[in-house]
This record gives C-alpha cells, sequence and structure tokens, in this order.
C-alpha cells in the first residue's frame, strides 16, 4: 500500500504564517488530500518548502458567496485548520459551531499562540514570546548573557505544528469510534509548557538550577556542549553516561588526568570546560570527526545547512531530497508498509467545485 497513512483524509487549511503551514505540510507528507484556502495576492511559489503536497484556491472570505463555498468544503472535509485569533472565524461565518453544524464529524484544528482563551489570547505575538511565558527562554544561552533564540524551532513547530497534527491524528482516531468530531485549541504558549516537562521534573527533585550555563544540558556540563575547533568551525559532544564520558576521555588523551576523574563535580565543571576547548582548538573538525564520528563518544560536528544534506549518515537515510530545484527535508517519520512521499506545491489555482466534486462523500 503506497500513498501515506492519511491517505484518503481530506484536509480544508485556510492559509496562515509559522505553524500552519508547516502541520498541513506534515499531514500532506503523510498522503492527506490537503486543500489550502488563500486571500487574493501573491501566492506561495513551489520552491517554499512548507507549502509542498497541496493545492490552492483563492477565496475572499468577506464575501458571503465565497464564505458559502468554503461551507461546502468543509462539510465534505475530515479535518479544518486555521490559525486567526480568536473569534476571527466566528466573525466569518466558519467558526467551530457553523461548521459543525453542517458536519459533525469534522475535526476542526484551531492554532494560535495564546490559546482560544486567557489574558493574552486576543493578543499579538510569535515564537519567542510564547516559549517566554513557558520557562523554555529563560533556560537558553549563555551565562552572564541575554537568553539566546533557538530559531522558531522552539515555539512555531515543536509547540505548535506537532502539537496540533498529534492533535489530529489523535480527533481522527477518537472520530472513527465515536462519529463526532471535536474542536482542538493548540496554543504554542501550551505546547513549549509540555515540552518543557523533563526540566520541570528536573527542577521538581532539586537537580537542575534557574542560572543558565550551569546545568547538565544547557551548556554547563563540559560533556555536553559546543566546541571550536582549529579552523573556527565547531563539534558536539554529548557523552552524558559514564561509558560514554570515559570514551570522550580516551579521545582527548585525558584518561588519567584528575581534573575530569568525577564527572559530575560541578565545582570542576568551568576548568573542565576550559581544558577541553583547549584540547579541541588543537585540530581541524575533520579531524576530530575521523576519530570520534561513529563511537560511543556521543560527537557530531556541527554542519551548516549546507554542508548537512552531504553528510554520509543523511544520504544513507535519503533525510534531504530534491525538490522542485530546491533541498529539503525528507518526509519525517518512516512507515513500513504506508510510506508517505513529498509532493510539489501546486501554483495553479483551483477551483472550489472541483475540490467539492472529489471529496463528495
Amino acid at each position: 500500500m503506497s500513498g501515506g497513512p492519511l491517505k484518503g483524509f481530506r484536509v480544508l487549511e485556510f492559509a496562515g504564517l509559522g505553524p500552519v503551514p508547516h502541520c498541513c505540510m506534515l499531514l500532506a507528507d503523510m498522503g492527506a488530500d490537503v486543500v489550502r484556502i488563500d486571500r487574493a495576492g501573491p501566492k506561495p511559489t513551489s520552491r517554499e518548502v512548507v507549502w509542498r503536497g497541496r493545492e490552492h484556491l483563492t477565496l475572499d472570505l468577506k464575501n458571503a458567496e465565497h464564505v458559502a463555498a468554503a461551507l461546502d468544503l468543509a462539510a465534505s472535509a475530515d479535518v479544518l485548520v486555521e490559525g486567526f485569533r480568536p473569534g476571527v472565524m466566528e466573525r466569518l461565518g466558519l467558526g467551530p459551531e457553523v461548521a459543525l453544524s453542517r458536519n459533525p464529524r469534522l475535526v476542526y484544528g484551531r492554532m494560535t499562540g495564546w490559546g482560544q482563551h486567557g489574558p493574552l489570547a486576543a493578543a499579538a505575538g510569535h515564537d519567542i514570546n510564547y516559549i517566554a511565558i513557558s520557562g523554555a527562554l529563560h533556560a537558553m544561552g549563555r551565562e552572564g548573557a541575554a537568553p539566546s533564540p533557538p530559531l522558531n524551532l522552539v515555539g512555531d513547530y515543536g509547540g505548535g505544528s506537532l502539537y496540533l497534527a498529534l492533535g489530529i491524528c489523535a480527533a481522527l482516531l477518537e472520530t472513527q469510534r465515536s462519529g463526532q468530531g471535536q474542536v482542538i485549541d493548540c496554543a504554542m504558549s501550551d505546547g513549549v509548557a509540555s515540552l518543557m516537562a523533563l526540566f520541570y521534573g528536573l527542577r521538581g527533585i532539586g537537580v537542575w538550577g534557574e542560572a543558565r550555563d550551569a546545568n547538565l544540558l544547557d551548556g554547563g556540563a563540559p560533556f555536553y556542549d559546543v566546541y571550536t575547533c582549529a579552523d573556527g568551525k565547531f563539534v558536539a559532544i554529548g557523552a552524558l553516561e559514564p561509558q560514554f564520558y570515559r570514551l570522550l576521555l580516551k579521545a582527548l588523551d585525558v584518561e588519567g588526568d584528575p581534573l575530569f576523574a568525577e564527572q559530575m563535580n560541578q565545582a570542576a565543571w568551568p576548568a573542565m570546560s576550559a581544558r577541553i576547548a583547549e584540547i579541541i582548538t588543537s585540530k581541524p573538525q575533520a579531524a576530530w570527526t575521523s576519530l570520534m564520528e561513529g563511537t560511543d563518544a556521543c560527537f557530531a560536528p556541527v554542519l551548516s545547512m549546507t554542508d548537512a544534506p552531504n553528510h554520509p549518515h543523511n544520504r544513507a537515510r535519503e533525510a534531504f531530497i530534491d525538490l522542485d530545484g530546491v533541498t529539503q527535508p525528507a518526509p519525517a517519520p518512516r512507515f513500513s508498509r504506508t510510506p508517505g512521499a513529498a509532493k510539489s506545491a501546486n501554483p495553479n489555482v483551483t477551483e472550489p467545485a472541483t475540490v467539492k466534486a472529489r471529496w463528495a462523500r
């Protein structure tokens, strides 16, 4: 069987930014038939990766006839995804109450930064704001410096699109049993808080502090950090477990050095880090890669987006593909029996009637 595990499911996407297109890219990669409703104006090109795998139609949602056309499609869809501020879809006449009255099985996914209720629900925001109130941003960065924004991976995609995709798949499973749809209130601030579960747990048992660059996984531990090589490139080391730590010491030729005798002696961590940094800077990245990559010292070269697709492991896994002249990530995760596939974005505008006919139940 091919076509992806979501083959046969119909998704109506209301075009938005950040996590909405990424979520719908994931659903399309897994085989869902995704149709995106755009406003009039410039359309994404086939080279914009997160728009891959679906066609689009243009509707003016302030036009009653166009709203009716959108509701007709929602009546035949399995999933509706929108990322407007709370209340916008209701004002357009496309809110969940109306849509579910037409289609009681509909899974209605709502993506926002702050959620559908709460003091900040109506406020504008971006990834950096959502991770700020969840405790995540405060924990990232170096001692003595401001917290460091981790691209928009944590809020938009980690706490947003992935949680919405999980919610959609869970709701679709439940609908198969109950025959009823429901509304998913996916807030990026909620998702990031959930992602922080491990660290709140470590804090709860007293092994994680508020200071940055002083804990096991935030760069404070000398055996879990990024170091600069002789050529200005970087390597990442993550030798957390004692047996892996011993292999790291052997590779660095410091096995008998008393400075490294107690791995978890936090008082010695700054001196240990300084010594490792001195050693790593003595050789270029390629030399350290040749020495440690593939061993249990938990090592990896830090690669740019130019270099990452050419790494031997990524090539063997076919982790990157070339589509529409753009090198881009392959669909993930992998399925043994119903593999997904990345399909080109369709820059051509389709018609509501065409989609309605295809989705006719």
